[in-house]
């Protein structure tokens, strides 16, 4: 039996701003509205649906495995945005990237708060 991911919901603040700000950085297209959510589709049958809202939200991680020869145009578009990036996930080392299982990574918040990460190689498991 395969079980594959269909889609995820983010909460965001402004849906429209923190889809186009992670669209922008990861060179996707945001969607057309499908009810309340707004979505990214991320190429490999995923797509992540924002869903705006007031209330509270505890921000999450989503981490994105990108072809390596993306990986520096990415890291130029935060850096042009003015968003720091970090080599952990901590944010401990500003404006590194990491050299972690043979690739590289590197992790930046979005606008409401979510720590993303955008990675060449996937973690050894």
């Amino acid at each position: 039996m395969t079980v594959e991911l269909n889609h995820t919901v983010i909460h965001a603040h402004d849906r429209r701003a923190s889809a186009e700000f992670l669209a922008e950085v990861l060179g996707l297209e945001v969607g057309a509205p499908f009810g309340p959510f707004l979505p990214i589709d991320t190429g490999n049958g995923v797509t992540l649906d924002y869903y705006e809202t007031d209330a509270d939200f505890t921000p999450t991680h989503y981490a994105f495995l990108v072809p390596d020869e993306e990986f520096d145009t990415m890291i130029a578009r935060l850096e042009r945005k003015g968003v720091t990036y970090y080599a952990d996930p901590h944010h401990g080392r500003p404006g590194e990237v990491n050299g972690l299982f043979g690739g590289r990574g590197a992790y930046f918040l979005d606008p409401s708060g979510h720590n993303m990460e955008i990675m060449t190689v996937p973690y050894a498991r």
